[in-house]
């Protein structure tokens, strides 16, 4: 098994490969319910907050993974359905574990999933802040166990997730 995927095209000129998404910053309408449910729920620490207008949030210690702010969004509205935006942000857990601790987080919060998948390469649980805005909590399974091809590309795909399987797992831990 190749231990780096061949890209379907090849860009004139690749990024270097040490590229990475740093972080994003999310357009809400009221700071203290985005980090009630960021802070409160996700487990987020808060690393630096500007009154009403921004607070920014990381896991670990970082400065921040997750900008919050008000600016141009204080009492507004998500985009109506049928606009162009983010469709969803992705945060990613180090183990199964893990995921099954933000599924049983989001559990005791009352907090609804609009689905959950397992895509071969990884597992999903996708679910909506308070704003609206789209979230990805997901694991990668280790890259020797990614389905592949015959020739050897991904073979993903999009089957229900098993939650009572992944519960059981942040049972074990």
């Amino acid at each position: 098994m190749p231990t780096t995927l061949k890209p379907l095209t090849q860009a004139p000129r690749p990024i270097n490969a040490g590229a990475r998404i740093g972080h994003v910053h999310l357009k809400i309408a009221d700071l203290d319910r985005a980090l009630s449910f960021y802070s409160g729920v996700l487990g987020f620490e808060l690393m630096q907050r500007y009154g009403q207008q921004a607070a920014f949030v990381s896991a670990g210690g970082y400065h921040h993974h997750i900008g919050l702010d008000t600016w141009e969004s204080r009492g507004g509205q998500p985009p109506a359905p049928g606009t162009t935006g983010l469709y969803h942000l992705a945060i990613v857990y180090p183990t199964r574990a893990d995921l099954a601790e933000a599924l049983q987080r989001l559990m005791t919060a009352g907090i609804s999933l609009d689905g959950a998948s397992d895509h071969g390469v990884s597992e999903a649980l996708y679910l909506r802040d308070p704003d609206g805005n789209g979230i990805e909590l997901y694991w990668d399974r280790p890259e020797a166990l990614w389905p592949r091809n015959p020739d050897g590309t991904l073979a993903m795909k999009t089957e229900p997730l098993n939650l009572e399987a992944l519960l059981a797992e942040a049972k074990a831990a």
